[in-house]
Formats: structure tokens, C-alpha cells, sequence
């Protein structure tokens, strides 16, 4: 089960590592955005406190108790902005804080330590701005705006900071982050469980493959995939559907094959050591000798013939036999195939009709491959021509092919039979009742020897009348 599950699990968990990831970009984005956006309001309104104390500081500078006024306007400023300010001399002692400590007795946590020389110096050249501890003034992380305090005559006494502790920004952030993950929670959950769904049924036909495909190693061919859509999908589980029906056939074609040969070859054996078993041990006369002998050579010959073209099949089907491209002419060589036949002829009665009108046709072809096919149609129609029947023969030419055609009178194919004829061993009841020399391999060879040319071969029968067979071949064949 783990490794049906395994591609599942890789597929939901890398989806799964992608949304994450593009959230938590998200999160970062956002935060950097909401920190810039907060960092220049901060400065902003700093930056607007600091303005407004030194400007009050400048006007109030010669009154009588400015200090205090000072103090006052700065507290009244910096509650407001919920900021705090302070007001430092040349040296950084803070003479001013708008705390509440140093309303009470004009001291506070502020005031007991200076601002840092590499800060004040900076400050007091020109407006001052940082996110930090203020050069470590301060013990935590502080938006922080400074401007320096001038006199009516441009002298500068001071410096003004007004700062805000940044634990407001976390708990903005905070809340921030809070609700974004309880609105993002219910459409990850809705995107989890379709991405789940998704992934699932995109794995499963996969799935139900690798099981078809262990069975079909165990010889079963009987699953299928079912088909439930019409994407990649659809269209692997329907070829594979194709595959397994083409699979399906070739393995009912390889036990036929099997049994046939089986068959084909124990029946001749039988025959042949039933008869020399009994020429030895006497069961059979000596003045019967001479038949049963005959007998015995034409079954070594069949199984000589049926040997020979399973051996010429395996070397077409192999790729073993090469084409040998010869330019010939293809009427002269259907009139030399009859002629090789004419003794079989004559001793039938067959009447043979055309020859004297075939078109002279010529093709480049493999001569001794198309001998052979043309033969063994030749030796079909010989067989099962009736007594005194008749053979025609055709040869034309149509759009760039060469067309053979063989006709022969007598009983014919029954139309149960016509689409088998040119498998292997294939033999109708007929057939088989009355050739008793066929090997079953004829029709199958040329098949394969016209197809390896890059024709085509039919055949159509009407019973009892006559039965057609007709091949075309390229003129010229690679």
C-alpha cells in the first residue's frame, strides 16, 4: 500500500509545500510593506513633534519660565501622538522629558544617563531619524525623530527626540498576523481538502495501472481502466485500455500459435511412427510396405514445408530477411508461378483463364518474396478449385500500385471464416476436412511478405461460386 500511496503523497506534499510557502511569502511581503508604511508614519509624526517643540522653543526662548512652558507644550504635543519627547543641552543632559516622572519632581529614568555623543553630534547638525535603541540610550527597539533647538539668532542650545516604543508594532503585528491566519484558515482548509481530491483522482487511474499491469504479468488481461474524463488523463487510461486489448490478442494469438504447432507437428510425428512401428514389428505386410512408406515421405515433406515457413516467418517478422529490390515483371512472374503448377493443373481439369490478356506490369520489388506469395496463392487456389473448375488471373495497374488479382471457382469461404483466413494456422472446417497437406502458415506468409512491401491483401468469397484474392504493391518498393 505504501508504495501505491507513494506518487500521492509526493504530489500532496509538494502542492502542499507550495501554498505554505506562497502564504508565508505572503506574510513576509506584507510585513515589509506594513513596516515601511508604519516606519514613515512614525517618522512623519515624529518627525511633526520635533517641529513643532523647537519651533515653541525658539519663540519662548527669552521668557520667564520658559523651561516650564516648554516642558508643558511638549507633553501636550507628544500626548497626542502617544510619543514621548526629550529636550537635551550641547553636552546630551536632558533638561526637559514629557514622562510623568519628571512632571513630579524633574527627574525621571530619562535623565539619569546622556544621549550618546555619536548620536547627539549627528542630531545636532540636522534633523535625526532612526529604528534602533538610540545608540544604546534605550533598552528596547524605539521609532525615533530628533531636531536640533535654536535660538532666534540661529544658535543651536540643543537637540529635541520625540520617540514611540515599537511594542505598539508588534502588537499590531500581532493582531495582524492573527487575523490573517484565521481568514486564511477556512480557504486552506477548502484548498487542502480539493487539492487532496485533485490529486487523488489524477493518481488513481495510475494506480489501477500499475495494478492491471501486475495481473497482466500474471497473465490476467481482463481489467481495464475505466475512463472519466477526456484530458491526458483520459487519453493515457484509453490507450492503455488499447494496450491491454492488444496484449489481450497476442497472448490468445501465442497459446493458438502454441497449440497449433503442437498439433501441426504431433500429427505427422504420429502418423510417421505409427507406420515405421509397424513395418518393423511386422503389423504391417510386406507387399504394403511400399504405400505405407509413401505415406510416410509425404508427411516428412509436409513437416518439411510447415518448418520452412515458420523458419521464413520468423525471419520476416525478425527484420532478419531484407528486402531485395529488383526491377521485373510482375505479369512474367504470375505466368512462370503457374507454370511451376501446371502438372497439379492438369491433373484437376482446371481451366486456366487470363493469363494471355495480363497488362505487362513492371515493379521494383523483392522477386523471390513475391514469387513465394504469389505461389502459395496460386498453390490455395489449386487446392481448393473444384474438379474441371476455373483460375483467372489479373494484373493491372492503379494510382502508383501494381494489382494482382486470383480468382478460382468451387465451394469458397464461409463469411464466418473471411476475416481470420490470413492468421496464423487458421483453417476453416472445410479446409481442413479436405487438404490434409496445408500447413495453415500460406495466407499468413503473404500477408506479411506483401505488408513488409507496403501493400495490402483481400480476399472475398461467395460460397459455393468462388472465391477472389487480390494484393497491390507499390510499383516502387524501398
Amino acid at each position: 500500500m505504501k508504495t501505491k500511496q507513494k506518487l500521492f503523497r509526493r504530489f500532496f506534499g509538494m502542492t502542499a509545500c507550495i501554498i505554505l510557502a506562497s502564504l508565508t511569502f505572503m506574510v513576509v511581503i506584507l510585513s515589509f510593506f506594513v513596516t515601511g508604511y508604519m516606519a514613515q508614519e512614525k517618522r512623519q509624526l515624529l518627525g511633526e513633534n520635533c517641529g513643532a517643540i523647537a519651533r515653541y522653543f525658539q519663540t519662548a526662548r527669552n521668557e520667564e519660565n520658559y523651561t516650564r512652558n516648554v516642558a508643558g507644550i511638549a507633553r501636550a504635543i507628544s500626548s497626542t501622538s502617544d510619543a514621548q519627547s526629550l529636550l537635551v543641552d550641547r553636552s546630551g543632559r536632558v533638561t526637559v522629558c514629557t514622562c510623568s516622572d519628571w512632571a513630579d519632581d524633574n527627574a525621571c529614568i530619562h535623565s539619569q544617563k546622556p544621549i550618546p555623543a555619536s548620536v547627539l553630534s549627528r542630531a545636532l547638525e540636522s534633523d535625526f531619524y532612526e529604528v534602533g535603541n538610540l545608540g544604546g540610550y534605550f533598552d528596547d527597539l524605539y521609532y525615533t525623530a530628533g531636531q536640533p533647538l535654536r535660538t532666534a539668532d540661529g544658535s543651536v542650545e540643543g537637540v529635541v527626540f520625540s520617540f514611540s516604543t515599537s511594542a505598539s508594532l508588534r502588537a499590531f503585528f500581532g493582531n495582524l498576523f492573527r487575523m490573517y491566519l484565521i481568514s486564511a484558515l477556512v480557504p486552506l482548509v477548502v484548498i487542502f481538502f480539493s487539492e487532496y481530491a485533485l490529486i487523488y483522482r489524477l493518481t488513481k487511474p495510475i494506480r489501477l495501472m500499475s495494478d492491471a499491469a501486475r495481473s497482466m504479468a500474471k497473465g490476467d488481461f481482463s481489467k481495464r481502466i475505466p475512463v472519466t474524463s477526456d484530458d491526458e488523463i483520459g487519453e493515457l487510461s484509453i490507450a492503455f485500455n488499447q494496450m491491454t486489448n492488444s496484449l489481450s490478442q497476442l497472448e490468445g494469438m501465442r497459446r493458438s500459435f502454441v497449440a497449433n504447432v503442437s498439433h501441426e507437428l504431433k500429427t505427422p510425428m504420429t502418423t510417421i511412427g505409427g507406420f515405421i512401428d509397424g513395418i518393423r514389428d511386422g503389423t504391417i505386410e510386406p507387399e504394403k510396405q511400399d504405400f505405407y512408406l509413401r505415406i510416410v515421405s509425404e508427411e516428412i515433406k509436409r513437416l518439411s514445408r510447415l518448418v520452412q515457413s515458420m523458419l521464413n516467418l520468423a525471419k520476416l517478422e525478425s527484420g532478419e530477411q531484407k528486402l531485395n529490390p529488383k526491377r521485373f515483371s510482375l505479369s512474367d512472374l504470375v505466368c512462370d508461378v503457374v507454370v511451376s503448377q501446371e502438372q497439379r493443373i492438369e491433373q484437376n481439369g482446371i481451366q486456366i483463364v487470363g493469363l494471355d490478356q495480363l497488362e505487362p506490369v513492371e515493379v521494383r520489388a523483392d522477386r523471390d518474396l513475391i514469387y513465394q506469395a504469389i505461389y502459395n496463392l496460386v498453390d490455395n487456389a489449386v487446392k481448393f478449385t473444384n474438379p474441371s473448375g476455373t483460375i483467372s488471373f489479373a494484373v493491372t495497374v492503379r494510382q502508383q500500385s501494381a494489382c494482382v488479382k486470383i480468382t478460382n471457382t468451387g465451394e469458397g469461404i464461409p463469411a464466418r471464416d473471411l476475416p481470420f483466413i490470413f492468421e496464423r494456422f487458421y483453417k476453416s472446417d472445410r479446409s481442413r476436412s479436405k487438404v490434409k497437406d496445408s500447413t495453415g502458415l500460406g495466407l499468413y506468409l503473404v500477408k506479411t511478405i506483401i505488408g513488409i512491401h507496403g501493400g495490402s491483401v483481400t480476399a472475398d468469397s461467395v460460397p459455393d461460386k468462388e472465391t477472389t484474392f487480390e494484393f497491390t504493391i507499390p510499383l516502387e518498393c524501398q
